[in-house]
């Protein structure tokens, strides 16, 4: 039998939940958070042809190792948040948190991306009409056309992570009871 969904705590995600205590967990959240399958599976079937880092760099290694920056970075700004504020308190609060931390950092990356692009393109420019005209076809190309693939596969990326650090490294919180009768009508202090 389908159970009702009467109140917003009975929604899936929803239960509130804490850190692990084993920081092994957080560790192996980490680890699978990085290895997003469309990542490794397009690296065993088509290997890349340059491994060393550089401009010439295949784009899943770049990924890998910004995932291997970002995923900590994102549980840093978590546990500052939770210290600060005790939120997010659920499962879905720590997935919407990648997903929106991880979409902030692919649109910031690719903007700067695209910023270095023109800047690169004046440098070699021989003339400043060369230099416009490459400017405006770098933004469109890198800009305005691959903002959106950026954020897609950002957003993506994020999600697989968050849901990999929200099912590892948190677990379900005990509910506390109100037994002096102090706490307030939604069991917060």
């Amino acid at each position: 039998m389908i159970p009702r969904l009467e109140k917003p705590e009975d929604f899936p995600g929803q239960q509130r939940v804490t850190w692990r205590r084993e920081p092994q967990r957080t560790a192996l959240a980490v680890v699978l958070a990085v290895l997003w399958p469309p990542l490794w599976i397009t690296l065993a079937i088509w290997p890349p042809h340059n491994w060393m880092p550089g401009l010439e760099m295949d784009w899943r290694l770049q990924l890998f190792i910004l995932g291997l920056i970002g995923v900590p970075s994102i549980l840093w700004l978590l546990a500052r948040e939770r210290r600060m504020g005790g939120r997010p308190a659920t499962r879905l609060g720590v997935v919407w948190r990648f997903m929106f931390y991880g979409g902030l950092m692919a649109v910031v990356l690719a903007a700067l991306f695209a910023l270095g692009q023109v800047v690169l393109q004046w440098l070699n420019a021989a003339n400043l009409g060369e230099g416009v005209g490459s400017s405006e076809t770098t933004l469109l190309i890198y800009g305005v056309g691959g903002m959106p693939f950026a954020v897609v596969i950002g957003v993506a990326y994020a999600l697989w992570a968050g849901l990999c650090v929200a099912f590892i490294a948190f677990t379900p919180q005990p509910e506390v009871r109100d037994r002096l009768g102090v706490m307030g009508r939604d069991g917060a202090a």
